[in-house]
């Protein structure tokens, strides 16, 4: 039988092939463990104005390094979260919603210490938001990127439901029922009055909007939240529908010549 001499160039091209194939299987091996990284992720949308990018691109996890865009909350949960040395709080979890620009902020537990001297009332449960979390320690604990005066600035622009503090982005979106259960409709926006907020604006739902003659939209004083509810992403009214378009507050909010900052 004739062998067939196999070439020094038939070598070479089998070398460089093999060399192309293991490359290629690397890239996607990779590829596989950032999409696998980024399903179990949470991340801001950075289309939205909303959000500023948090700094540094390094991945999250404990040794003093920087965070990247997409924070992974179960590497947060249950951690102190420091500004200099001053322990602010622990995370404790946050809003589960599809759309990145509703999910701006992680909910805190925040100490005693630091509720007393920095709200305006004392609240036990307060948002941080994302933008805010610059690093984990060597320690395991998350470090702010901004002084405590900023956060008490932004705990400053939130609504109080039920003693605890809420943030606008933690708000847009949530149904809207009444104490009897009714579905009203969605809050799409907020209304302040001398820099605080005194009203969620709501889309009322087809049915409500006829039954009880609403227009298109309809603004609902804060003080008539009663509570909320994090597994159906609701807010739950303190009256009825039929009570809530009767008072005062709720007129004056709606008024057409009321005007909003």
């Amino acid at each position: 039988m004739w062998k067939i001499p196999i070439s020094d160039n038939h070598t070479k091209n089998q070398t460089n092939f093999n060399f192309l194939i293991g490359n290629l299987e690397s890239d996607v091996k990779n590829q596989l463990d950032y999409q696998s990284l980024s399903s179990h992720s949470i991340s801001a949308n950075p289309h939205t104005q909303m959000q500023e990018k948090c700094e540094g691109d390094a991945p999250l996890r404990p040794g003093g390094k920087k965070m990247s865009d997409e924070i992974r909350i179960q590497e947060l949960l249950q951690r102190d979260v420091y500004i200099g040395d001053k322990l602010v709080g622990v995370i404790t979890g946050e809003r589960f919603h599809p759309r990145d620009e509703c999910v701006q902020s992680v909910r805190i537990h925040v100490t005693g210490e630091v509720a007393d001297e920095y709200m305006r009332k004392p609240s036990e449960f307060a948002p941080l938001a994302k933008e805010l979390v610059h690093s984990v320690r060597p320690d395991g604990s998350v470090k702010l990127s901004k002084s405590i005066r900023e956060l008490q600035r932004r705990w400053r622009n939130t609504v109080r439901i039920d003693e605890k503090l809420y943030a606008p982005d933690e708000l847009m979106d949530r149904a809207v029922l009444d104490n009897d259960g009714v579905d009203i409709g969605n809050v799409i926006s907020m209304v302040k009055v001398k820099r605080t907020y005194k009203g969620v604006v709501v889309k009322p739902h087809y049915m409500v909007k006829i039954k009880y003659n609403l227009p298109d939209t309809i603004t609902i004083p804060v003080a008539q939240m009663s509570r909320t509810t994090a597994r159906l992403d609701e807010v739950i009214l303190r009256c009825t529908t039929k009570r809530l378009v009767t008072l005062p507050t709720y007129l004056k909010l709606n008024d057409p010549n009321f005007e909003e900052e």
